[in-house]
């Protein structure tokens, strides 16, 4: 009897995909009125990007999450199908 092995990096890629669609859908969302709170959200981490100049090599650290509504149903819609799966 084969049992059915869930791999949690297919979870963490089902997560990532349902978020970028649905940042992607709630900015296009944004332009339509009676849809604009898809759009509403927060954005958090660096402004300034960290610059790490080595002489040799310069290196740039930043990192920007912008999290809205949409993206949060569609990061709760990706683990629903994930669990259907």
């Amino acid at each position: 009897m084969a049992t059915k092995e869930k791999n949690i990096w297919v979870l963490l890629i089902f997560i990532l995909s349902g978020l970028v669609v649905g940042g992607l859908l709630g900015e296009l969302a944004a332009r339509v009125d009676w849809l604009w709170w898809l759009a509403y959200g927060q954005s958090f981490g660096l402004e300034n990007p960290i610059v790490l100049d080595l002489s040799v090599v310069k290196v740039t650290f930043a990192l920007m999450f912008k999290i809205s509504i949409a993206s949060i149903i569609g990061m709760g819609l990706a683990i629903f199908i994930y669990k259907k799966i």
